[in-house]
C-alpha cells in the first residue's frame, strides 16, 4: 500500500531530524581540529619568534665581547705609543704618536658608546623574550586541552554518529526514491543542511520569509508537499516537532 502524503512528510521530517543531529556532531569535532590546528601554528610561530630573539641576544653579546677586547686592544696600543714617546728624537714623531694616543681614545669612546646601546637592546630584548616565553607556556597548555578535547570528543562522537547513520539509513529506505532524491538536494545546496522545515511564527524556519495564512492552512492539512515560495525547502506543521521518531529510526 503506498505511503500517504503524511506518512511521506512525516518520513522526510524524521530523517531531517537523523541528519541534523549528525551536523551537529561534525559541527562540534569540525570546530576543534580547526583550533587545534591554530594552536600549533600560534606555537610554532612562537617558537621561531623566541629562537630569533635568542639568536639577535647572542648576536649582541658577542659585539658586546668584541668591542671590550677592542677596548683591551686600544689601552695597549695606547701604552705602548706613550712608551715609545719617551724614546722619540723629535717633535714629529711625538705628535704622530700622540695623535695614534687619541684615535684609540676616540675609538674607545665609540666602542664603550657601543657597549651602552647593546646592552639596552639586550635588557629591551629580553623582556621580549620573556613575554614571548609566557604566551608560549600558555599556547602550549591550551594546545594539550583542545587536543585532549579532541581526543575524547572524536572518540565520543564516532560511535555517535555511526548509530545515527544507521538510522538515517534505516529511514532512507522508508522514503521514495524521486522525494529522497529531492531531498539531498536540498540538502547539499542549503548552507545549514535544512531540506525539511516547519513553520514557526507565521514563517519558514529556514529562510524566515513569512507564509500566507492560507498556504499554512495547506500545510497543516498534511495532503499535499509543499515547498517554501522563496527558499524552496519541504515546509511541514510545526507539530511534526513534537510527534516521536518511528520505531525503526529510534533503533
Amino acid at each position: 500500500m503506498e505511503a500517504t502524503v503524511e506518512q511521506k512528510l512525516k518520513a522526510l521530517y524524521d530523517l531531517q531530524t537523523i541528519h541534523s543531529e549528525i551536523d551537529k556532531i561534525r559541527t562540534v569535532r569540525g570546530e576543534l581540529p580547526m583550533e587545534v590546528a591554530d594552536l600549533e601554528d600560534d606555537v610554532a610561530g612562537l617558537e621561531t619568534r623566541i629562537h630569533k630573539i635568542k639568536d639577535e641576544i647572542n648576536g649582541l653579546e658577542d659585539e658586546i665581547v668584541n668591542k671590550k677586547n677592542g677596548i683591551k686592544q686600544s689601552l695597549q696600543l695606547i701604552k705602548k705609543y706613550e712608551e715609545q714617546q719617551n724614546n722619540v728624537k723629535n717633535n714629529r714623531e711625538y705628535e704622530a704618536l700622540s695623535k695614534e694616543i687619541e684615535i684609540q681614545g676616540l675609538d674607545m669612546q665609540v666602542a664603550e658608546k657601543k657597549i651602552k646601546e647593546f646592552t639596552f637592546e639586550i635588557s629591551a630584548k629580553t623582556k621580549i623574550l620573556e613575554t614571548a616565553e609566557l604566551s608560549l607556556d600558555e599556547r602550549k597548555k591550551d594546545l594539550d586541552l583542545k587536543k585532549g578535547e579532541l581526543d575524547v570528543i572524536t572518540q565520543e562522537t564516532e560511535k555517535d554518529e555511526q548509530a545515527l547513520l544507521k538510522k538515517a539509513e534505516k529511514a532512507e529506505k522508508g522514503i521514495e526514491e524521486r522525494l529522497l532524491s529531492a531531498y539531498h538536494k536540498l540538502r547539499n545546496n542549503a548552507k545549514n543542511g535544512l531540506a525539511v522545515v516547519t513553520i514557526q511564527r507565521d514563517s519558514c524556519s529556514g529562510c524566515f520569509n513569512k507564509i500566507p495564512p492560507q498556504r499554512q492552512s495547506d500545510i497543516r492539512q498534511r495532503k499535499k508537499i509543499i515547498v517554501c515560495e522563496h527558499c524552496g525547502r519541504i515546509l511541514v506543521d510545526e507539530a511534526f516537532a513534537g510527534e516521536p521518531l518511528p520505531a525503526e529510526a529510534n533503533n
